[in-house]
């Protein structure tokens, strides 16, 4: 089936790129032009404050919130200190890079399948399989797998229990203490430390340094200090972006770092050795300036040289336009925006197998096309325009897929189903079999079950743009085989993940773990907003429910001392109330001679209701009981006419000599509240008295 890139840029305001191969949906991204993109973009920002508590520092860029700058993402330029101490922190750091350059070099002419750093997969950090240890229950309880020392206060392998400890650095002549020998690693101790699986070359650019251990940021790093940032995660709710210093230039096949000394880079998704060391000699053939870096881009991995070197010198006239803006501007100012989504479409998401690159509207046709004319002159013919009355994402079945990917159940071939839940601390999804069932026996159901939701939770975070934790909750299956095909299914589905995935081991009840790196924010954060109606929960109180909680809130009035009530509730609540509880009413009014009026309001939701409070015109007792919960609602007009003429009858009353005082024993009337008259108000919601 063919592959194709289809770009809707018909409408201004949203644009979408999605892959489909053949007609199901394999990528998907969009951008609307009231929030762009700021990851990747570098600004000139000014430090607004240093926090030693956290060991970061917060930094005006020009975003809605201060960005988040931690003291390992500072490079040693910007710290305050003398000459001399700077220059011998970037010798360490070369002698470090250059080191692991060494380490890299020497794996891929050992003929090893990749760095050493990395599994056989490339990407992927391997552990043997083995059995997943059981949980012991002692005493009704499930005991915790803890590892032998734990209880001691030491980790696994002996190590100190303290990160302080571990890294905290011996003083000068002290021999090391003697350390416990060495125990046997046992492969179910290594059982449960998770894989990493997927990433993109850019990623790999953006290596987050450890805290200098001979200087604290408060000492290095001041107020009002002008510093060049890149934007390396979006802001997200009440979070201000991620910043770093050490910045990262992606092109089609090389990803340029302008001040990281890491020469001859190569991307960890490059797996065979004769790739790799041909590639490393270009890279020492096109001479990269001291203090810069470059990595090959998996797309670069069959390129030639010419190809490699017109995106590197692109690379560097893109740098030096940087940094003359740089030297013109003042902070907070933007100083390179990273590409629309249309250029970061063809340069990350075309691949070789794309068959067709179809673009509806005038303006993304233009752009696109321009864009692989630089990039890829060769593949500028497949770049289309597309023309007919059916909208492009209808001719390819696109757009009703997008529409389910916003609903939380998502159907699966074999009659299974996944349903996908995103909470504050993680994304839960649980496999149900559904009406799958056509194998022989209750295992093989579930095993079939659980390799094709593998699959299709792979698709779903890349499409969802889901991230942080996730936890998956698998069919219960018996045989421990099983539950690695399922493991193995999972990871090779998420190889070709741009984001970087940890992912965990199915364990003894079922829930397989996984973290993945948080792209930008994901579809439901973009395109939605929270219900005015349940605030976002999707529950709203009961009828039962709210009708109590209004009659307490009318005892607590009447504690109060309250005399005359007008409660406005939701109709469905007025009716239980005037029928279920009319005698709950009545014995509330006659305990604390309130009178009680309950007025419908199709515009409330419960538990939401309103109360107001005002003077008594008239003793409780000359009302009927009925008349005191149910009064019909008086208009502002019909009052004014009323009043209107009781001040008639008693002016001439007053002109006839009559008197106006009350017999002996009988109350005096209150005066009557004039139209304008401001009343006291209440409103309540959701237990708010």
């Amino acid at each position: 089936m063919a592959t194709r890139l289809l770009i809707d840029a018909a409408h201004p305001e949203e644009t979408r790129v999605v892959v489909v191969h053949g007609t199901r949906l394999e990528e998907f991204d969009f951008e609307s032009a009231s929030r762009k993109q700021l990851k990747g973009n570098i600004y000139l920002a000014k430090v607004t404050r240093v926090e030693p508590s956290l060991q970061a520092a917060f930094v005006d860029y020009g975003g809605n919130r201060h960005g988040f700058l931690a003291f390992g993402d500072i490079h040693p330029d910007y710290y305050q200190i003398p000459y001399e101490d700077r220059q011998a922190l970037l010798e360490e750091r070369a002698a470090e890079d250059a080191e692991r350059n060494a380490r890299e070099l020497a794996a891929d002419e050992g003929g090893g399948d990749g760095p050493s750093d990395t599994g056989p997969e490339g990407n992927v950090e391997s552990v043997d399989a083995a059995p997943e240890p059981m949980p012991e229950v002692v005493g009704g309880q499930v005991a915790a797998l803890v590892p032998e020392g734990a209880e001691n206060g030491e980790s696994e392998g002996g190590a100190p229990a303290s990160a302080a400890e571990a890294s905290a650095p011996g003083g000068e002549g002290e021999s090391p203490e003697p350390q416990p020998p060495a125990r046997d690693v046992d492969l179910t101790e290594l059982a449960d430390q998770p894989e990493t699986v997927g990433g993109d070359e850019t990623l790999e650019a953006y290596l987050p340094r450890r805290h200098s251990r001979r200087y604290k940021i408060q000492e290095v790093i001041k107020r009002r200090q002008v510093l060049l940032v890149q934007v390396v995660k979006e802001e997200r709710g009440t979070k201000g972006a991620a910043l770093t210093t050490y910045l990262s230039l992606a092109g089609r096949y090389c990803v340029l770092m302008p001040n990281t000394a890491r020469g001859g880079g190569v991307s960890r998704k490059i797996t065979t050795a004769t790739d790799r060391k041909r590639l490393r000699e270009i890279i020492d053939s096109l001479e990269v300036p001291d203090g810069m870096g470059l990595i090959v881009r998996t797309a670069g991995q069959q390129r030639t040289k010419a190809d490699i070197r017109r995106d590197y010198e692109y690379l560097l006239r893109t740098w030096d336009n940087v940094r003359e803006l740089t030297l013109q501007s003042v902070a907070p100012a933007l100083v390179y925006e990273e590409a629309s989504l249309i250029k970061r479409s063809i340069r990350d998401l075309y691949r070789s197998d794309v068959d067709e690159v179809f673009v509806e509207g005038e303006e993304g046709y233009k752009q696109a096309k321009s864009i692989m004319k630089m990039l890829m002159p060769s593949h500028a013919k497949r770049v289309q325009r597309y023309e007919d009355r059916i909208p492009l994402f209808h001719r390819y079945q696109v757009e009703s897929q997008i529409d389910l990917m916003h609903s939380p159940r998502v159907q699966l071939r074999s009659g299974g189903y996944m349903v996908i839940n995103s909470t504050e601390a993680l994304v839960a999804i649980d496999v149900n079999s559904g009406r799958s069932t056509r194998e022989r026996n209750i295992e093989e159901t579930a095993t079939r079950t659980n390799l094709e939701a593998a699959e299709e939770v792979a698709r779903q975070l890349r499409l969802r743009d889901l991230a942080g934790l996730i936890v998956i909750d698998f069919i219960d299956m018996g045989e421990g085989r099983n539950n690695r095909a399922v493991e193995r299914k999972l990871k090779e589905s998420l190889k070709g993940d741009r984001a970087r995935i940890q992912v965990g081991r199915i364990s003894a009840f079922g829930l397989l773990e996984l973290s993945r790196q948080r792209l930008r924010p994901s579809l439901l954060e973009t395109s939605t907003k929270t219900c005015p109606t349940c605030g976002g929960t999707g529950l709203i109180r009961s009828t039962e429910s709210a009708a109590l909680h209004v009659l307490r809130v009318i005892e607590d009035e009447g504690i109060k001392g309250s005399s005359m009530l007008t409660v406005e509730v939701p109709p469905q609540v007025a009716i239980y109330l005037l029928n279920q509880k009319r005698s709950a009413l009545s014995d509330l009014e006659r305990r604390f001679g309130l009178v009680v009026t309950i007025l419908p309001d199709a515009a409330l939701v419960p538990p939401a209701h309103r109360i107001t409070r005002e003077a008594r015109a008239v003793p409780v007792g000359s009302l009927p009981r009925t008349e005191a919960m149910a009064l019909p609602p008086v208009r502002e007009d019909e009052t004014a006419a009323v009043i209107a003429t009781e001040r008639e009858e008693a002016e001439e009353k007053q002109e006839e000599g009559e008197s106006l005082v009350a017999d002996a024993g009988e109350p005096r009337p209150q005066q009557p509240r004039e139209p304008g008259e401001p009343r006291e108000r209440r409103e309540g919601q959701s237990g708010e008295g």
